[in-house]
C-alpha cells in the first residue's frame, strides 16, 4: 500500500510540473490588488501584503477574488491557526457564483484540531451541483509555524491539488463517460475562516474552545495565472479543435 501510493504522488507530482509555471508576486504588491475583503474582523499587515482572518464567537472573515476564472492555476501561502484551534476550519475555494443546484467547486478545508495533533486538509469536488468526492490527508508538517504554499490548478483536462508543488491529488475529466466535471462555469476564488464545530474535528465530538479567541489565519503572496472569463467557453480552451491556455491554444491572461 506505501508503495502504490508513493508511485502514485510521483507520478501526480510529474503531472504538476507541467503547470508549475505560476506568476510571480512583485515586490511592495498589495495583496487587495486582487482580493477584497468581504466581511468580517481582519487586517492587512506588513504593507498590506498579508491579510489577517479572525474567527470569534461574533463572526467569521472571508475574502475572494476581483476575478473569475474559467481555468487557473491559483497559488496562495496559508499560515493556520496555532493551538487549540478545534472546531475552526480554514478554507481556500474556487466556486462559480449562478444557481446553486448546478454549481460547481474545488474546496481546500484545514480541519482544525485540539493541540498536538495532526492537521487535516479535507478536500471535495464539485460538478454540475455532484459532489460526494471528500479526500482527506493528513499534512507532514505543522502549518501553523510557518507559510505554505497551497495550490488548486485547473485545466480543461484534470484538477491537481497541491501543498508546496507536490501534488497530492488528481481528479481527471472523464466527462465522455458521463462523469461531470468543471468545464463551463466560472469559477471566482474566495478565502474564509469560520466555526464548524458540528463536523470539522472527531466529527464534531470536540467543540470550539471560545476562551482561546480570536482565532487567526493568514494569507499573502495571492497568484493567479489562468483565463479571465471572457463569456465565451471557448476562449479558454473549450474550442472544438482543441487546445487550452496551459498549452498555449487559449485566450490566456495573468491578473
Amino acid at each position: 500500500m506505501a508503495s502504490a501510493r508513493a508511485r502514485l504522488l510521483a507520478c501526480l507530482s510529474a503531472l504538476a510540473l507541467i503547470a508549475s509555471a505560476s506568476s510571480p508576486v512583485a515586490a511592495g504588491e498589495r495583496i487587495t490588488d486582487k482580493l477584497e475583503i468581504l466581511w468580517g474582523q481582519t487586517q492587512l499587515l506588513n504593507g498590506d501584503e498579508t491579510i489577517a482572518l479572525s474567527l470569534d464567537r461574533a463572526m467569521g472573515a472571508g475574502f475572494r477574488s476581483k476575478t473569475s476564472y474559467l481555468f487557473a492555476r491559483i497559488d496562495i501561502d496559508i499560515k493556520l491557526v496555532p493551538k487549540n484551534s478545534a472546531g475552526t476550519v480554514t478554507t481556500v475555494y474556487l466556486i462559480s457564483e449562478k444557481q446553486w443546484k448546478t454549481h460547481d467547486e474545488i474546496d481546500l478545508e484545514f480541519l482544525g484540531n485540539v493541540t498536538g495533533q495532526p492537521y487535516t486538509l479535507h478536500t471535495n469536488i464539485f460538478a454540475n451541483g455532484v459532489g460526494g468526492r471528500e479526500v482527506q490527508f493528513r499534512l507532514w508538517f505543522d502549518p501553523t509555524e510557518d507559510f505554505h504554499t497551497y495550490s488548486i490548478v485547473w485545466s480543461s483536462d484534470q484538477i491537481l491539488i497541491l501543498v508546496d508543488d507536490v501534488a497530492i491529488r488528481q481528479f481527471k475529466n472523464h466527462w465522455a463517460a458521463g462523469v461531470p466535471f468543471p468545464v463551463y462555469q466560472p469559477m471566482r476564488f474566495y478565502g474564509v475562516l469560520w466555526d464548524a464545530d458540528d463536523w470539522a474535528t472527531e466529527g464534531g465530538r470536540v467543540k470550539t474552545d471560545w476562551s482561546q479567541a480570536p482565532f487567526v489565519a493568514y494569507f499573502r503572496n495571492f497568484r493567479a495565472q489562468g483565463c479571465a472569463s471572457s463569456g465565451f467557453s471557448w476562449a479558454c480552451g473549450q474550442d472544438p479543435f482543441g487546445g487550452d491556455w496551459f498549452d498555449g491554444g487559449g485566450v490566456g491572461s495573468t491578473t
